[in-house]
């Protein structure tokens, strides 16, 4: 799925800052690679890779260099981001503020489990349903596990759904998709087809849990996901939980904590959020927060340290506050 990326001017209405975001030219396509921790909890085996997009994520990482410019006198930059591709839409105005390598599809990792809840909680099955976790959801791609939900545990549908968006648990995700009427197959069919129906044209699920690297979208496709599932007060308030505590077989109460630690961080409004982590992905987060009383929808994929994507979340709503602030500010990004 080689994409060739396209320069685009995208403006900020109502006040907000004008943004010129060119890209380098780069072809980023999904494969398959050696083995890779997932997000915590789990350890992962994948196939031989088909093509070299690490190599090409390294090149337009060289390549992405941001020089920003100011008119009118004004310094106000925009925000050095470190995820090596990102999306932030404005949703009053529906205006992309900022953005970089915005429609090219690639692993997503366990930003999957918002499409599992959110086909899940549509599918209207009971949420008091009691499901054991068995050693099938280890999941396909998993050879070792070192997750928290010992095989034998049972939770309810609800639990394991509040476990998956909160702290990421790949069998709580895998056994939703597996209880799934239908099965594993009927869940992953419905996730495309809700893909579709929300014109999320890049994106493609071939498992619930994200540990498979063929699960793919683009940030701007992203987007869309994240409006959607945040229609869900279930999946808000799950996804946004600091943290919860369940039964679990041979451990007994068991807290579990949020991988996001920007939902502990009373500055923040945020509305729904997930993130996402294997090697092929990189660090990834998304979430649709409130900022100086605006709804944004923030996407930021593969980045490369364990705290940049928390950073780059931070650095984009500072700047989003800046702008509001001061109207007159205006600026030029360029990928060189």
């Amino acid at each position: 799925m080689h994409r060739r990326l396209r320069a685009a001017i995208v403006l900020i209405p109502a006040g907000l800052l004008s943004v010129l975001v060119s890209m380098p030219s780069f072809s980023a396509t999904h494969h398959h690679a050696k083995s890779a921790p997932a997000e915590e909890v789990q350890t992962q085996t994948h196939r031989p890779m088909k093509n070299a997009r690490a190599s090409a994520v390294r090149v337009a990482r060289t390549n992405a260099a941001v020089h920003p410019r100011s008119s009118a006198g004004s310094r106000s930059a925009a925000p050095d981001l470190k995820s090596n591709s990102f999306y932030v839409l404005d949703e009053a105005s529906q205006s992309v503020v900022l953005a970089k390598q915005a429609d090219v599809p690639m692993p997503i990792a366990s930003i999957t489990k918002l499409m599992t809840a959110l086909v899940v909680v549509e599918a209207h099955q009971p949420m008091d349903e009691v499901i054991t976790v068995v050693p099938e959801d280890r999941g396909e791609t998993a050879k070792t596990s070192t997750s928290r939900l010992e095989f034998g545990t049972s939770l309810s549908r609800g639990d394991l759904l509040h476990l998956a968006l909160m702290s990421s648990e790949n069998r709580a995700a895998h056994a939703l998709g597996r209880t799934y009427p239908g099965g594993i197959s009927a869940c992953v069919a419905a996730m495309n087809a809700k893909a579709k129906a929300l014109g999320m044209t890049s994106a493609h699920f071939v498992e619930p849990t994200g540990l498979d690297n063929e699960n793919v979208a683009s940030p701007e496709d992203l987007a869309k996901l994240v409006r959607a599932a945040s229609t869900h007060q279930v999946i808000q308030e799950y996804s946004t939980d600091p943290s919860y505590t369940v039964s679990v077989k041979h451990r007994g109460s068991t807290e579990f904590h949020n991988t996001d630690a920007l939902v502990k961080n009373p500055t923040w409004n945020i509305i729904v959020q997930k993130t996402g982590y294997i090697a092929e992905a990189g660090r990834c987060l998304v979430m649709r927060a409130v900022v100086e009383g605006r709804s944004v929808i923030i996407v930021l994929l593969d980045s490369a340290g364990k705290y940049t994507r928390v950073a780059d979340a931070q650095r984009v709503r500072q700047w989003l506050e800046r702008q509001i602030a001061d109207p007159s500010h205006t600026s030029t990004r360029r990928g060189n």
